[in-house]
Order: C-alpha cells, then sequence, then structure tokens
C-alpha cells in the first residue's frame, strides 16, 4: 500500500534521484532514516524499477537522434513480432519503444552516434524479415524537452 509519503517521495527521486535523504527530509515530512527505509522498500517492491543518469543535452547534441514510426506486415505472425521485440530491446540505440494504436503499430527512438551507425541499426533490426512492412523516420533537429516524468497524485495514494 502506497501512502502519501511513499507518493511524495515517488515524485521527489523522479526529479531528482540523487538527493540525500536528508534533502529528502526537508520536502517530505519524515526523518531521513525513515525516508531511506521507504526507499528501499518502495526499490525492493518495484515501485522503482531503475535509476539512470540523464546526460545533459551538451553531452548528446551531436548525436543522431531519429523517432522511427514502423508498421507491421499484415501476415506478421506471433513468432515474428516476438523476435523483432528481443531485437528492439537488445539493440541499445534503440532507447524506447511504443506499440501505439493507428496507422502505425510501433513507434521507436533511436539514438546514434552517426547516419551509418542508423543505417546499421535500422537494417539489423527492422528489415532483418519480413515482420516489418515499413518505417518511417524523422530526425531529431533539437531536443526541446526530455523530462520522463509521472506527477503521482498524494491524494489517491493506493494499493498495488
Amino acid at each position: 500500500m502506497l501512502d502519501r509519503f511513499d507518493i511524495a517521495l515517488l515524485n521527489e527521486v523522479q526529479r531528482d534521484d540523487s538527493q540525500t535523504a536528508d534533502a529528502l527530509a526537508a520536502r517530505v515530512a519524515l526523518s531521513p532514516s525513515a525516508i531511506a527505509r521507504r526507499l528501499r522498500r518502495l526499490r525492493a517492491d518495484g515501485y522503482i524499477a531503475k535509476t539512470i543518469a540523464l546526460l545533459s543535452p551538451r553531452m548528446t547534441e551531436k548525436r543522431l537522434r531519429a523517432v522511427v514510426l514502423v508498421q507491421l506486415s499484415e501476415h506478421a505472425d506471433l513468432k515474428g513480432k516476438t523476435a523483432l521485440g528481443e531485437r528492439i530491446r537488445k539493440a541499445p540505440q534503440v532507447q524506447f519503444s511504443y506499440d501505439i494504436a493507428g496507422t502505425w503499430d510501433m513507434l521507436l527512438l533511436f539514438d546514434c552516434a552517426n547516419m551509418a551507425e542508423f543505417n546499421e541499426v535500422a537494417e539489423s533490426v527492422l528489415i532483418a524479415d519480413s515482420t516489418v512492412r515499413r518505417f518511417e523516420t524523422s530526425f531529431v533537429k533539437r531536443e526541446e524537452k526530455f523530462a520522463p516524468f509521472v506527477e503521482l497524485d498524494a491524494g489517491k495514494a493506493s494499493a498495488d
């Protein structure tokens, strides 16, 4: 069961997980030791899947990013879809993958060192078999906002 303190902690660590328990205690009305215990429990219970470091744009601005829309073949079978999903998960250049509804079936974000790497990965991931009918690529010109954050409502604290 998540209470309002858990929700407040989850919101805070989404903004910046490098905060110390003391710094979090200034924002969440709990002692640093209670915060540390709760964070350990939230991680152990799977509410916090992983902690990552987001690089500043100055570290990534020269990289090639591409948003790729994928349309699957009308005759794509479960085996082909499973193999495609596995190739996507294994490619570190694919930063995220969403199954979507509509004309397109998937939305992918690629992050590559250059066009040659993008072409190599796109060919090995997307053109490896007939599961992919077609794909369309848009290249990112500039990062305007990157803030992966889900605002949780402490008033709606709930069980699993």
